[in-house]
């Protein structure tokens, strides 16, 4: 399988997740344990490089308000939140509740990036954005664990597929092979 390249700081909008196997980037209601023991620290300092601003959402903002999280554990920048009802979210150092629509989010989003890269890392807003073509990437990291349950990646019933073409490979419609076998459990 081949890689693609080390991601750069050219102003992209990345609709960036880790999703597990069967493609849910969060447990119900938002849970992230699941991500516990999977390998992803190789890649963490090249996002932060090249990392100028993040949107999210209103759901995925409460979840890690109330844990205190924030991307890539000690990441400083800024930080944007798409929601209906900024009156009752809870403010913190470097988050921004927007209100508009959410072509003026991206474009706000980006002004603050300072021409690095905006990771949307929401499922709602990364659907919006991706249906008005403004989703430049979409960055999965796929974790070898199964959840059977929770939020998915992409959740559009009725609606016609969205092709994509793989970045860093000749075939614009190549699969992705992964194979794995059941972790042993000592």
């Amino acid at each position: 399988m081949l890689d693609t390249t080390p991601q750069t700081p050219e102003g992209k909008v990345l609709w960036h997740f880790a999703t597990s196997l069967d493609g849910f980037v969060a447990g119900p209601d938002h849970e992230m344990d699941w991500m516990i023991g999977t390998n992803r620290d190789t890649l963490i300092d090249e996002y932060v490089a090249t990392l100028g601003a993040v949107l999210g959402g209103r759901t995925g903002w409460d979840m890690a308000a109330a844990s205190g999280a924030r991307p890539y554990g000690d990441w400083e920048g800024p930080i944007f939140v798409l929601t209906h009802h900024p009156e009752d979210a809870e403010p913190a150092e470097g988050v921004t509740f927007l209100t508009c629509e959410p072509a003026e989010a991206v474009r706000i989003t980006r002004d603050a990036a300072g021409g690095k890269n905006v990771e949307v890392h929401s499922p709602t807003v990364g659907r919006q954005l991706l249906e008005l073509g403004l989703i430049d990437e979409i960055d999965l990291h796929i974790s070898p664990v199964l959840l059977g349950d929770g939020i998915r990646l992409y959740d559009k019933p009725g609606y016609a597929p969205v092709h994509l073409d793989r970045v860093g490979d000749d075939g614009s419609s190549s699969e992705v092979n992964v194979r794995y076998r059941l972790a042993s459990r000592a």
